[in-house]
Parts: structure tokens; sequence; C-alpha cells
């Protein structure tokens, strides 16, 4: 950010603490008939200065998971709840149709014991596990990493590896294609099935589909969401095996069927 950009961003935060110094002078005037409104200030993408986060109009983030900084996310991707993406130091890239699932962490190293300077790269339909750390690694192609797992500054994890649930994979470590890896130190355990490497795209598919769900539930007005819950208590103690006794037929309102994709094992029901 060059003299100009700075000297901006300086007069608008001025102008941001000048309202919020004068809501809090009116709160006092008003004694105690005052209604002070808490405001969150989480942000869900976040500047820190010229680098902004770049995240792809079919990529789903959650309203509470953070992404700071120099952090780029590929369509289709999913960025779950809680979770935080900093690339504050330097630069975080998620490919398309990867997940990382809540309350993980994905940061850069700028310095380090080897001196390297390490983004942190993870590519196409790979799979990240619930509470995560990622660390200035590179996670290639639809690999798997598993919940837990932590993965150290220049870790590589290659095409179809895998880091076992709760592994710590060491600094400079690599998981060939094909591996599982676990433990603590994390060391090679086993070769992945055939079925084991089609489930990891399956995943990142399965994740891929229901986080479109969960896009569309968040981006539901107030009056909708209000409105599913009156239709939800309506039809919740509709039983189909009495109704059926009665040869009575009720249809499910529109608004309470998931899509097929979200459900692949369920039969279509027959009408």
């Amino acid at each position: 950010m060059g003299t100009l950009g700075r000297a901006i961003y300086t007069v608008g935060f001025w102008i941001r603490e000048t309202g919020q110094a004068l809501d809090r002078l009116g709160c006092r005037l008003q004694g105690n008939y005052y209604f002070q409104e808490q405001l969150s200030r989480h942000r869900t993408l976040m500047n820190i200065f010229d680098k902004a986060p770049a995240v792809d109009k079919d990529a789903f983030v959650a309203p509470s998971a953070s992404i700071i900084g120099d952090v780029q996310v590929g369509r289709g991707s999913s960025i779950w709840y809680g979770c935080v993406l900093r690339g504050d130091v330097n630069s975080i890239s998620v490919g398309a149709g990867t997940n990382i699932q809540d309350n993980s962490l994905v940061h850069v190293a700028k310095s380090n014991l080897n001196g390297k300077v390490l983004p942190t790269i993870i590519g196409d339909n790979v799979t990240i596990g619930h509470s995560a750390v990622l660390h200035g690694c590179i996670v290639e192609d639809e690999a798997f990493v598993g919940m837990g797992a932590m993965l150290l500054d220049g870790v590589v994890v290659e095409k179809h590896g895998m880091v076992a649930a709760g592994a710590l994979v060491r600094q400079n470590a690599r998981i060939p294609a094909g591996e599982v890896w676990g433990g603590n130190p994390a060391k090679f355990l086993r070769k992945l099935t055939d079925e084991e490497i089609a489930f990891i795209s399956q995943s990142a598919t399965n994740y891929s589909n229901l986080a479109q769900v969960h896009a569309a539930e968040n981006a539901k007005p107030f009056d909708e969401i209000e409105f599913e819950k009156v239709l939800r208590k309506k039809f919740a103690r509709r039983d189909e095996e009495y109704d059926s006794m009665l040869g009575v037929v009720r249809e499910t309102p529109p608004e309470l069927i998931l899509p097929d994709n979200v459900l692949p094992d369920k039969a279509p029901r027959a009408k």
C-alpha cells in the first residue's frame, strides 16, 4: 500500500472511531433510559493493508469463519464454521472443490529454523478434517488430512496421500502418494486401498454438495426462516405409517426437502 492508500485508510479509521465515540456519548446522555446495541466486529473476509482475500463466487465461507489477508479460495471450495485462514506474512492458496472443516487453522511461515519463507498451498478436491492445523505446508490434489492432525513447516502431502486423525507430521516430512501416515511423530502405517482412494474424491464431492445447502440456508432472509419454522412445527408429528392406514396422503412442503445430491444413498420415493 502506497502513501496515499495508507492516508485514506487512516482517515477511514478516524471516521469510524469518531462515530463509535459519538454513540458512547449519546448513551451516557440518555442515562438510565438508553439502549446500547452491541455490534460484533467479526468479519468473514478481512484485509491486511493491501493484502485482500480473493474468494470465488461459487465458494462457501461460513459466517463464523475468518479469511484474512493474502488468501485465495477456488471454485466450489468450502471453508466451514470456526475456521481461520490467516495469510498475513505469506500467502495461502486453496484450490477448487476443497473442504476445510470446522475449527481448522491454516497459517503460513515467514521465518523458521531453516530460514525458509513458506506459503501454504492446498490443491483441488482436498479434504481437511475438523480442527486440523496446517502451517507453511503443501497438500496436493485429492489428499486427505484427518481430524485434529497437525502439519508443520515444509510438509508435503502428495496426491492421494492420507494423514491419520490426530497425527503430528514433523517439519519437512514428505508423505508419498497412496500412503497412510499417523502417530506422534507421524510415520508410515500402510498403503491405501483402491476403495480408500476413491473415498477421498467422494468425500470432497459430498462436502461440496453439502456446502451448497448451507450457503442457501445462510442466505435466507429472516421472514423465510420464520415461515419454515412454522411449517416444521406443523409437520413435525405426522406419522407416515399411521397416515397410510387411514388412507391419508400428505405432501411435504418443498421448503423442507433437501436436494437429492446431499443424501446420495437415499432412494427416491415412488409417487
